[in-house]
């Protein structure tokens, strides 16, 4: 089982993405009128009668350029800002948001219906540079056959991560080439601080997440580089894991990934093999844009309306299994009964992400993987 909200890479450096040429070559490009084109990173799915129907209502044709993961489609798009591949932006999450922001990748237009998008996902509200699309939790997951087999209580949360009950158990993402792996990260600074007081009940980590991570690592943690290998090729729990005999009954992964393991089973079962840490969430926001010198700006503020429409929120949670940010969205039955959005998950102000990103990869990198 492949689930579409793939792992999206961390680019720390512009640098490090090299393009062949600014912009694109294709001859059906952003430049025909009659043609919008969307970039965006790989997970990028919608249905195809949803779809035809924007193109059929508006006249626009929409090309999708998809651009490898979510770091290295942002990266791309800023060096090409001047001459676009396309016109609208759509994957830049909250972890990279300031780095576009900063960067001028977008203009301002206030999407039709932003009024209708739920008031704690709304920023940027002076200048409407972005428009938040979706919303998901990055939490560890576990295999319930596990710990049921070893008549074990999965752990709840981030203190219980390092207890030596979970030793050599839990398997995640590299912070620097992930986008879950960064998200988990942030997960730990956001409830820890940055070499401050825990906020944690138990006060297990009084030095800050620096200090969480040492003593995860000195219980066993496995990193590995993307969300692909972690939950497919390590996980015990997902059916992948299964085939491949993984021996890591805990990865961190999704809060709608135990949905995906439902509805992806043949037969389905009646509930879900995995469940979720709910103390263990980082919340990941997605906003999409125009971009700045697109060559069809009409063209692209009618697909960004389209995004945060009805029809759309609607049908994008079983495309690309993330939570719709539209008030009036429906969310299907899946995700209530198997998945839901955890009540109150770790946060950060973009501007603390932007201010801290790379120094804590850095940081990260240096304590975790030395």
């Amino acid at each position: 089982m492949i689930i579409k909200r793939t792992t999206t890479a961390v680019v720390i450096g512009l640098g490090l993405v090299t393009l062949s040429a600014c912009g694109s070559s294709d001859s059906g490009g952003a430049g025909d009128s009659k043609t919008v084109t969307l970039v965006s990173h790989d997970s990028w799915a919608v249905s195809k009668s949803v779809l035809a129907d924007f193109e059929k209502r508006s006249g626009y044709k929409v090309r999708v350029l998809k651009d490898g993961d979510a770091g290295q489609a942002v990266n791309k798009a800023i060096l090409t800002k001047d001459n676009p591949q396309g016109d609208v932006f759509f994957g830049v999450d909250n972890t990279l948001l300031s780095r576009a922001l900063d960067n001028g990748l977008f203009q301002s237009y206030e999407a039709k219906g932003s009024d209708q998008i739920v008031q704690q996902y709304r920023i940027d509200q002076d200048r409407h540079r972005v428009t938040p699309i979706d919303s998901g939790d990055i939490c560890v997951n576990y295999d319930k056959a596990y710990f049921s087999k070893h008549k074990l209580a999965p752990p709840a949360s981030f203190d219980d991560l390092i207890k030596p009950a979970y030793k050599n158990l839990l398997v995640t993402e590299n912070a620097g080439t992930s986008s879950p792996g960064l998200g988990f990260l942030l997960g730990t600074a956001a409830k820890y601080g940055d070499g401050g007081t825990s906020r944690s009940s138990e006060a297990e980590s009084g030095g800050g997440w620096q200090d969480y991570w040492k003593k995860l690592k000195a219980n066993g943690v496995k990193v590995v580089d993307g969300w692909e290998q972690a939950y497919n090729d390590e996980f015990s729990g997902s059916a992948g894991g299964k085939k491949a005999k993984a021996d890591r009954p805990l990865v961190v992964s999704y809060a709608s990934s135990p949905p995906a393991e439902v509805i992806y089973a043949d037969p389905k079962p009646t509930t879900a093999p995995t469940g979720v840490a709910s103390g263990t969430c980082f919340r990941q926001v997605e906003y999409a844009g125009l971009l700045s010198n697109a060559k069809n700006t009409k063209g692209g503020k009618a697909l960004l309306d389209f995004l945060i429409s009805g029809e759309f929120q609607d049908d994008m949670p079983l495309n690309m299994f993330v939570y719709p940010v539209r008030e009036s969205a429906q969310v299907p039955e899946e995700f209530v009964k198997f998945g839901p959005q955890a009540k109150n998950p770790e946060t950060l102000a973009p501007a603390k992400i932007a201010d801290n990103r790379d120094q804590w990869v850095k940081s990260w990198t240096s304590l975790v993987l030395k």
